[in-house]
């Protein structure tokens, strides 16, 4: 009997989903990933400074992951313990979010969703 090597599937963008021939961390390719960065550093609406820092910070760490049509994304904590839903218009079930004040997950969300 012989086995046979299953194929594995390669790597995909999360956000274009075109098909990486290095693997990276954050889960981005190339193209994607200057697009996020420089859609994080331009003018945030409504967030701080400090917000947009800890913004660029967590998608450089791939911390952001897409779940619909780049409008609801999945945002880990800054210590890394929780995980967060998070909407591009503003919306957060972290506890800053859930006192109505704008976080650093939704600044993070809306540069990925701008790219």
């Amino acid at each position: 009997m012989s086995t046979q090597a299953k194929a594995t599937e390669p790597a995909r963008c999360l956000k274009c989903h075109r098909i990486l021939r290095n693997a990276s961390p954050d889960g981005y390719g190339p193209k994607c990933r200057r697009k996020i960065r420089r859609a994080a550093r331009s003018n945030q609406g409504g967030h701080h400074g400090w917000q947009v820092a800890k913004a660029v910070e967590l998608l450089e760490l791939g911390g952001v992951i897409p779940l619909r049509a780049n409008r609801i994304f999945l945002v880990v904590s800054d210590d890394g313990s929780e995980v967060y839903r998070t909407a591009v218009s503003g919306q957060c079930n972290c506890p800053a979010g859930l006192r109505s004040v704008t976080c650093y997950h939704s600044a993070a969300a809306a540069a990925l969703a701008a790219a």
